[in-house]
């Protein structure tokens, strides 16, 4: 006789898969169940409530009505459309008029997919299909750095750097290459200054495109700011530096705004904040602020005149997905980029984000943390063990597992990189929020100090 499970905890276990969880663990676990959000906050199945501080997943926020009330309007209008075979739909003519219009770059065209992963997946078939436009069939190579997520399927998931992302799953791909990070902290030899730093990247960029050959190179892929890698500030001059050399071999360069875009780093784009001129611009996330799947991939003429070509040639441009603009969801990202907008949430990310990364930087000298950085309203606090005899036997990551669960004790929802801790809270955020967020993490970092002390 099947048994029939008494509790919601106990038919999450019974039925559901999760994404990056340790399913055997979980089975023995008791999920987090989240029932209800409300602006910075949400509220668990049993009522307690929580700060988000990740924004859900790198996001914007959480109950905003305008967004609710898009979607139910078109919903009624036009409940699904597509893009194929020359059709579409007003939504999706007035998002894509407007991401060009608002794009820190001259862009031609806009793309539109379900996922980060499937956007930065769909930039490799794109990215592929121009090189054989132009007869450069030898030109396939894509440059990732160590550190970087550019999400999950087959060949976007070969970009992200992560063991745990390709173990077992027979990946990464062919024609995927790997240079170094920009972590400053992590990686500078000593004595070394940012500039300095900056240029050895720069110049191990360039060394590892004359080993495999230029002509073999057809794209870079970068975060403005490494998100899942542990929010990595790129120090002073990277990117001049980084872009110098991509435009020396004549090599694509493609920004995965997907955390960054919409306001995290204190402007609308991360490409804005550090200056950076890509050919392709990859969004998501906060896109709709993950209230729908949606994302996009922005490309300039640089890019689409030569698919533009080869498509009439072969007679068609055979990629596309069911739900790439989806009416609803293109309606919600049409009023959330409204709402960004209208209530000057980009300045709101500015300044709260420089309050909340002051206070977080009282924390720089405590014998747990290695290291603050952030940029606009994105953080990390990397915790350090080498000051503790008693965390020598620790893994990489139990540290910041330990303290990430202790703050959901606290009310703090956030998620560590390893050991950093990560912070992203909604663009809606108030300075009496950081207030409180700065509390609990500073509790937390005595607790674990204290435990480590014993």
């Amino acid at each position: 006789m099947t048994m029939i499970p008494n509790s919601n905890e106990a038919r999450d276990i019974a039925y559901h898969f999760h994404a990056y969880t340790d399913a055997r663990k979980h089975e023995a676990t008791t999920p987090l169940i989240i029932d209800r959000a409300e602006g910075a906050y949400v509220y668990d199945s049993n009522g307690k409530r929580y700060l988000e501080g990740m924004a859900g997943l790198w996001s914007v926020g959480f109950g905003e009505r305008r967004l609710v009330q898009a979607a139910a309007r078109q919903m009624e209008r036009l409940s699904f459309g597509h893009n194929f075979t020359s059709r579409t739909h007003m939504p999706a003519i007035d998002l894509a008029e407007k991401l060009v219009e608002i794009a820190p770059v001259p862009m031609s065209k806009v793309f539109f997919t379900n996922s980060g992963s499937e956007a930065n997946d769909t930039a490799i078939k794109m990215i592929w299909y121009r090189s054989n436009a132009l007869g450069q069939s030898q030109r396939k190579k894509l440059i990732a750095r160590e550190r970087a997520y550019h999400g999950v399927t087959l060949a976007s998931g070969s970009l992200t750097a992560f063991s745990y992302n390709h173990e077992s799953f027979d990946m990464p791909i062919a024609n995927v290459l790997r240079t170094g990070s920009p972590h400053f902290w992590r990686d500078a030899e000593p004595s070394e200054s940012e500039e300095d730093f900056a240029s050895r990247r720069a110049n191990e960029l360039e060394k590892l495109i004359l080993d495999e050959g230029p002509e073999t190179i057809a794209a870079f892929f970068g975060e403005p700011v490494l998100g899942a890698g542990g929010v990595v500030v790129p120090p002073r001059t990277y990117w001049e530096k980084i872009q110098a050399v991509l435009r020396k071999y004549d090599i694509l360069l493609v920004a995965d705004e997907v955390v960054c875009g919409f306001g995290r780093t204190g402007n609308m784009f991360g490409s804005q904040t550090y200056d950076i001129k890509p050919d392709i611009m990859v969004l998501s996330k906060a896109l709709s602020s993950s209230y729908l799947p949606i994302s996009a991939l922005l490309v300039n003429d640089k890019v689409y005149q030569p698919i533009a070509d080869e498509s009439h040639r072969i007679g068609t441009f055979g990629h596309g997905f069911t739900g790439g603009a989806h009416p609803v969801a293109a309606a919600v990202a049409l009023e959330n980029i409204a709402v960004i907008e209208d209530r000057d949430l980009v300045g709101n990310a500015s300044r709260v984000g420089q309050y909340l990364r002051d206070g977080l930087q009282r924390f720089s000298d405590h014998p747990l943390v290695g290291e603050v950085r952030g940029v606009g309203l994105v953080a990390a606090v990397e915790l350090f063990k080498q000051n503790f005899p008693n965390a020598a036997g620790l893994k990489n990551g139990e540290l910041g597992a330990k303290a990430n669960a202790y703050l959901a004790e606290e009310g703090v929802l956030l998620r560590a990189a390893v050991d950093a801790l990560t912070i992203c809270p909604p663009l809606t955020i108030t300075v009496g929020d950081a207030d409180f967020l700065i509390e609990k993490i500073g509790k937390v970092l005595n607790r674990v100090t204290a435990e480590l002390a014993a």
